[in-house]
């Protein structure tokens, strides 16, 4: 397909815009999408480039190797190597490696939606909504994030109420 404004290159920058009422596409050539304003990433990276930003991205092997449950004694590269927690503790310990982990393995949920006995009903659910704002709550106290601290406490107190 030629670009429906120089009509001599070969279009390939497709726009669509969507109105209420109508749906325009637009096939350009490179040189002229760029006459027009839109900006046209590279399309190919360099393999060193992705990687440097991969790597950069995941907490540091070395870091993750020091990390130890101070409840339980185990070690990362011991969890690593057995795949089993000591504690539950570890959960929080480990954050930052098991998350990426129970995301992909989860389907990008970290928090399980799965059942729970209907004996329980709605419960429950207060409570888990109550366990996860208590999380938040103190990571934001952590992070000096007054606040979404103050923001928090108001949620857990209205459940409290509740």
């Amino acid at each position: 397909m030629n670009c429906q404004r120089c009509k001599k290159a070969i279009a390939t920058v497709h726009l669509t815009d969507i109105t209420k009422h109508e749906k325009r596409e637009k096939h350009l050539c490179e040189r002229c999408a760029q006459e027009e304003g839109v900006t046209i990433k590279p399309q190919h990276v360099h393999y060193n480039e992705l990687f440097t930003h991969f790597v950069m991205a995941q907490p540091s092997a070395h870091e993750l190797a020091q990390l130890t449950c101070p409840e339980c004694q185990t070690s990362f590269v011991e969890f690593r190597n057995t795949g089993l927690l000591g504690c539950p503790n570890d959960y929080d310990v480990f954050e930052r490696a098991l998350l990426p982990l129970i995301e992909r393995a989860h389907e990008g949920q970290s928090r399980h939606v799965g059942k729970s006995p209907r004996r329980l009903g709605h419960k429950r659910d207060f409570q888990d909504d109550l366990i996860r704002l208590r999380r938040h709550l103190a990571r934001a106290i952590e992070d000096e994030d007054y606040e979404a601290a103050a923001r928090l406490r108001d949620e857990i107190n209205a459940i409290e109420t509740k």
